[in-house]
């Protein structure tokens, strides 16, 4: 005799007590449309923050680097780079490289932007900004940088900086970002992701072209050069004039 299968209760599983849970499906419609009011106040909020800030270098990494750690201070030296190129450096606006990165910039008397996340921990703000904007979601945060950027360094990083690198990657790949430079710092750090790398190529799941945008290094001078040269050879920047109607203060 077959006996009835019956479907799971997801409810069940879920502590009645606990409030913050995501596995009920979609919510009510008035839910939904708050959400993405919020998601368009957000956008809205980062447009207008960011549309004057000029051309940006956006630096990932991570925010557990203390200032004596080699890779807290090559990324100052990246600050101070950008900087020098009459560049403006972005990045995720918390501790470690994203810290070091800003105060390069800060300190050698260039533009510093920190395009920060709200979170339970390691989150703070870094006082090495002009321009400090605390974003919700990583998603909304992660347009925001790509948008404004002309070229990314990948520092060494956790799950935070992968996901920011493998989603510039993809939009360089599938043509969404064209000849942005991506600069990959750290080669003994990087050295199993480009060993992993060389088994997609065998495995034909990217193609040998997909590294060529791609610079792995150690040299700060070797990382500015090559943006400097793929910001002079390929883009162009328009000036922004600033609309009195729209509250854009001179």
């Amino acid at each position: 005799m077959e006996t009835e299968t019956k479907k799971p209760n997801f409810r069940r599983i879920i502590p009645a007590s606990n409030k913050n849970y995501n596995l009920e499906g979609p919510k009510t419609r008035i839910h939904e449309l708050k959400f993405a009011f919020e998601i368009f106040v957000q956008f809205i909020k980062g447009f207008r923050t960011l549309h004057f800030v000029g051309p940006c270098i956006t630096v990932f990494g991570s925010a557990r680097f203390k200032e004596d750690h080699p890779f807290y201070i090559k990324a100052k030296e990246i600050g101070k780079g950008i900087a020098e190129l009459g560049l403006t450096t972005m990045t995720g606006g918390g501790p470690g490289i994203m810290e070091a990165a800003n105060r390069g910039a800060f300190e050698a008397g260039g533009k510093s932007i920190g395009c920060n996340i709200k979170l339970p921990f390691e989150q703070q703000p870094n006082p090495f900004t002009h321009i400090s904007l605390t974003i919700n979601y990583f998603f909304i945060r992660k347009v925001l940088m790509v948008k404004y950027s002309y070229a990314f360094i990948i520092m060494p990083g956790g799950f935070g900086t992968m996901d920011e690198f493998f989603e510039t990657l993809t939009l360089a790949q599938t043509k969404v970002i064209n000849d942005f430079p991506i600069v990959v710092m750290g080669n003994a750090y990087y050295k199993p992701f480009m060993e992993w790398m060389e088994q997609m190529i065998q495995q034909g799941t990217i193609s040998e072209e997909d590294k060529k945008f791609m610079l792995f290094t150690d040299s700060a001078d070797e990382a500015i050069e090559h943006i400097a040269k793929y910001v002079s050879n390929n883009y162009k920047v328009k000036p922004r004039k600033r609309l009195w109607w729209l509250f854009e203060k001179v």
